[in-house]
C-alpha cells in the first residue's frame, strides 16, 4: 500500500477540499432553485436560517454558562422564540394580507387583537421564568434570560426586516445579500495576493489592501448585477398576495426606479469615457449606496462576530457547514445589511402606497368607508380637483 505521506501535500489538500467545494456548489444550486420557486420559498428559507442562527447562539450560552440543568430554561428559550415570531409574522399578515384576512372570520379576531395576544403570550413566558427562579442559580438564570433576549433581537428582528425588504421587490433582497457575498470573496482575493497591511486586530488576516479592493469590486458588481435584475418584473415588482388565486404574484408596471433613463456624464469623466450621456436604471444609483455599505460597514458585522467568538474562546458558532462553521458564521454581515436596507427604503424610497391604503379601507365597516369617501370628496372639491357641481 502506498504511504499517504508520500503523496504531494497539495494533492492531499485538494482531496480534502473537493467534497467541501461540492457541498458549497450544491448549496448555491439549491439557493437558485428557491429563487426560481418564488418569494414564499425565500421567506421559508429566511425563517429556517433565523431558527438555526438562534439555535447556534443559544447553544453557546448553554455551553459557556454550563446552564444545561437550569429548570425550564431550554423550553422557555424556544417559547420566547415562538412568541416573538408570532408577533412579527402576525404583523406581516395584517399588513400585507388584509383582503385575505377579511374573508375569514376566525382570522379577523386574531388580527384585531394580535398585539394583545402577543403581549399575553410573552407575559406567560415571563411569569414562568420568575416561577422557575431558584436560590442557587439566580445570577446564572438572569444571565441566560438576557442572553435569550439579545439573541432574539439579533436574529428574529433582523430576519423580519429581511422579509419586509423582500416584499418591496426581490431585487431589494438579492442585491444586498449578493453584495455582501461579493465583498467577502473579493476582499479575500485581494488580501491573499496583495495584502500587506493589517486592518484590525480582531481579524489578523484582514488587510487594508483586501478591504479597499473588495470595496471597489463590490460597487462595480452591484452596479452591473442591478442592471440585469432591473430588466425583469419578477425581480423588481413588489410581492403581493392574490386572494383570488391564493398565491404570491410579482406582476406590475415597473416604477420609475426600474425604467431606463438618460443621464449626463460629469465633465471630468467625459474626457476619460468619451461619453456625454449614459442610459441606465435609477436603481443602479441606489445600488452604489447598498454596495458601499456592504463594503465599508458590512464587514464590521463580521468583526463583531469575531470579537464575540474570541470573548468566549470558540472558533465557530457551530459545525453546520463543514469547513465553513455554522450558519451564523456565514450570515454575521447579512443581518447588519438587512437593517440598513430597511432603513434606506423607508427613508429614501418608499412613498404613499395607494394599493396598500385601499386594502386597509376595504376592511372598514360600510359606514366608516362612507365617512372616508365624504371627507375625501370634500377635500378634493376644496382643492379644485373636483367640480363644485358634483357636491351632493
Amino acid at each position: 500500500m502506498e504511504d499517504e505521506s508520500l503523496e504531494p501535500r497539495s494533492q492531499r489538500q485538494a482531496q480534502r477540499e473537493w467534497p467541501q467545494a461540492e457541498k458549497f456548489l450544491s448549496m448555491i444550486s439549491v439557493f437558485f432553485l428557491i429563487i426560481y420557486l418564488g418569494s414564499f420559498m425565500l421567506m421559508l428559507l429566511v425563517l429556517s436560517i433565523q431558527v438555526k442562527c438562534y439555535h447556534e447562539i443559544i447553544t453557546i450560552g448553554y455551553r459557556v454558562y454550563h446552564s444545561y440543568d437550569l429548570p425550564w430554561f431550554r423550553s422557555l428559550s424556544w417559547y420566547f422564540l415562538l412568541c416573538v415570531n408570532y408577533f412579527f409574522y402576525g404583523e406581516t399578515v395584517a399588513d400585507y394580507f388584509a383582503t385575505f384576512v377579511q374573508r375569514r372570520e376566525q382570522l379577523q379576531f386574531l388580527i384585531r387583537y394580535h398585539r394583545f395576544i402577543s403581549f399575553a403570550l410573552y407575559l406567560t413566558g415571563f411569569c414562568m421564568f420568575v416561577l422557575s427562579l431558584v436560590k442557587k442559580h439566580y445570577r446564572l438564570q438572569f444571565y441566560m434570560f438576557a442572553w435569550t433576549h439579545v439573541t432574539l433581537l439579533i436574529t428574529v428582528t433582523q430576519s423580519h426586516l429581511v422579509i419586509q425588504n423582500l416584499f418591496e421587490g426581490m431585487i431589494w433582497f438579492l442585491v444586498p445579500i449578493s453584495s455582501v457575498i461579493c465583498n467577502d470573496i473579493t476582499a479575500y482575493i485581494f488580501g491573499f495576493f496583495f495584502g500587506r497591511t493589517p486592518l484590525i486586530k480582531l481579524s489578523p488576516k484582514k488587510t487594508w489592501e483586501g478591504f479597499i479592493g473588495g470595496f471597489f469590486s463590490t460597487v462595480v458588481f452591484g452596479f452591473i448585477f442591478s442592471y440585469f435584475l432591473a430588466q425583469h418584473q419578477y425581480f423588481v415588482c413588489p410581492v403581493e398576495y392574490n386572494s383570488e388565486t391564493n398565491r404570491f404574484v410579482t406582476e406590475c408596471e415597473p416604477s420609475e426606479l426600474f425604467q431606463m433613463k438618460k443621464y449626463s456624464v460629469p465633465p471630468l469623466l467625459q474626457a476619460a469615457l468619451g461619453w456625454e450621456t449614459v442610459n441606465m436604471y435609477p436603481f443602479q444609483m441606489h445600488s452604489i449606496a447598498l454596495s458601499t455599505f456592504a463594503s465599508l460597514i458590512g464587514p464590521f458585522g463580521g468583526f463583531f462576530a469575531s470579537g464575540f467568538k474570541r470573548a468566549f474562546k470558540i472558533k465557530d458558532f457551530a459545525d453546520t457547514i463543514p469547513g465553513h462553521g455554522g450558519i451564523m458564521d456565514r450570515f454575521d454581515c447579512q443581518y447588519l445589511m438587512a437593517t440598513f436596507v430597511h432603513v434606506y427604503i423607508t427613508s429614501f424610497i418608499r412613498g404613499p402606497n395607494p394599493s396598500k391604503l385601499l386594502k386597509q379601507l376595504l376592511i372598514l365597516q360600510p359606514e366608516q368607508q362612507l365617512s372616508v369617501y365624504k371627507t375625501l370628496k370634500s377635500h378634493l372639491v376644496e382643492k379644485g380637483i373636483l367640480q363644485p357641481s358634483l357636491r351632493g
